[in-house]
């Protein structure tokens, strides 16, 4: 590995750097994004079969904020559950669009190192030509020198299509997992509403 490193020159350092903070990206939102994290299974029915018992309790408000972004969608609406429908469901979204900018921490960065490496790996691939001109006199070339410069375009151009590739994989991949989590939410958080309001038992 030491010795590809070598060979691709110094313009392969950034991609490096680049795959290491994509690779920590992708664990840390697959840990975060899992659905039994962000929207529990039952968390609905189970807070509603409390409501019905106790009503909207301090501790109700509590325990469900405490129950992940869902969690705090729902006990936004419980907060306001006596007062009119679109108070009720404006509150719902204020938190819901808090909610939402959380989920998608860090996407954007994903997305920057997976548009950013192929240019990475480009640059790479033009200091390699530029060894490789230089290495060309009117007498007589290097062939060492020549040799280092293919090196330094020709892993510069894998590398940077190896970590974008992978990056752009993921960054779709969370964006799409993003927007069906919020759907979810959305759906759950409607449950809510239309039985606070006598619409749905």
């Amino acid at each position: 590995m030491w010795s590809i490193i070598q060979a691709a020159g110094w313009p392969i350092w950034p991609l490096i750097l680049a795959s290491v903070i994509a690779l920590a990206l992708i664990f840390e939102r697959l840990w975060s994004l899992r659905s039994s994290v962000v929207a529990p299974p039952g968390l609905v029915d189970h807070v509603l079969a409390e409501f019905r018992q106790t009503g909207a309790t301090p501790e109700l408000f509590a325990k469900t904020a405490a129950q992940g972004p869902l969690g705090r969608i729902l006990a936004a609406g419980l907060a306001n559950v006596k007062a009119p429908r679109p108070v009720m469901k404006e509150a719902i979204e204020e938190v819901g669009r808090l909610v939402t900018h959380d989920l998608e921490r860090f996407l954007t960065t994903l997305g920057t190192i997976a548009a950013m490496s192929p240019l990475l790996g480009l640059f790479g691939t033009v200091v390699g030509m530029i060894e490789i001109f230089g290495s060309q006199s009117s007498s007589a070339s290097n062939p060492i020198q020549l040799a280092q410069g293919i090196s330094i375009a020709l892993y510069n151009t894998a590398m940077g299509l190896i970590v974008a590739i992978p990056s752009m994989i993921f960054y779709r991949h969370f964006r799409a997992k993003v927007d069906s989590l919020v759907v979810e939410m959305e759906q759950q958080a409607i449950k809510l509403v239309d039985f606070a309001h006598g619409e749905r038992k």
